[in-house]
């Protein structure tokens, strides 16, 4: 049965504020399933680590910002100050190439990048890049190889000029948007959804950063009949639908529970990886 939903979700692999909301797609991809289908789509923070220097983005500000996001969200996050703040575009270019070239990995590979960048990488670093294709499952010469070609970056092209023009719905609510050019240009916040009902196209925009709770009435407005799976009633039934490595924000969201009760029913059925002061649980054995 095709999805009832699809969910344009704009965002970035180097985006600390995508990466903290990834507790609330969860819930989502949980509640609803197959009948969201969804589409991301690479806004591209910043083509090249100078810009970060040339803007004043320091190093030291960015673990600044990662260590105020994670006491937040409590999200996984090495907050360790890195050598420079990396460029975004080389991760999106891969992400781009991996749905041009084998789409039912892109996820898994913007999964990925994200989880090492958070983890302590450079997200610019073509280690790194190789590193996350091959934890996704995909062939890292196969998909530098990819990266270089002409449609790639014309697909990448697209998604970036779609994130430049928010639509009059998010434009109204500007403070969730970001600055772009020398124009007064305005785009996208990382994540952003652009919700549409499939049967007529009828849309809700939800920009920024957003709890999960007007993402759930965005898609009861479009689709009241949609079906909402009921909570999971154990961290063992959340990790085994997961089918990877789960943070423990991302648990509790799904569960409905606070990070300290989340932890507590993780440490009792998975090993935790650390990263940061957190980190990400499999099931034990058994």
């Amino acid at each position: 049965m095709p999805p009832s939903l699809t969910i344009q979700d704009f965002t970035d692999p180097g985006c600390p504020w995508a990466f903290s909301a990834e507790p609330q797609r969860w819930r989502l991809r949980w509640l609803f399933g197959d009948a969201i289908g969804w589409r991301p789509r690479m806004v591209v923070q910043s083509e090249a680590a100078v810009d970060n220097e040339s803007k004043g983005f320091t190093p030291a500000m960015l673990s600044s910002g990662l260590r105020t996001l994670h006491r937040r969200f409590g999200m996984p996050i090495d907050t360790r100050e890195r050598a420079r703040v990396p460029a975004t575009l080389p991760a999106c270019r891969a992400v781009v190439a991996a749905r041009l070239r084998i789409p039912e990995l892109e996820p898994a590979l913007l999964r990925r990048l994200r989880v090492l960048y958070m983890g302590g990488g450079l997200l610019d670093d073509e280690e790194l890049m190789r590193q996350a294709a091959e934890q996704a499952g995909i062939d890292a010469d196969d998909l530098m190889r990819w990266s270089a070609e002409p449609e790639v970056e014309d697909a990448l092209g697209e998604d970036m000029d779609a994130a430049r023009h928010p639509s009059p719905a998010a434009r109204a609510l500007d403070h969730k948007l970001a600055a772009w050019g020398e124009n007064g240009g305005r785009r996208y916040t990382c994540p952003s959804y652009e919700i549409e009902r499939n049967a007529d196209g009828a849309r809700l925009d939800v920009p920024g950063f957003q709890p999960s709770e007007s993402y759930e009435a965005a898609i009861a407005n479009l689709v009241p009949e949609l079906e909402r799976r009921p909570d999971p009633e154990t961290v063992e039934e959340v990790l085994a639908w997961a089918g990877e490595p789960l943070a423990t924000a991302e648990v509790a969201a799904l569960r409905d529970l606070e990070h300290a009760r989340a932890r507590e029913e993780l440490s009792r059925v998975a090993n935790e990886q650390p990263v940061g002061a957190d980190g990400y649980w499999t099931l034990r054995a058994t």
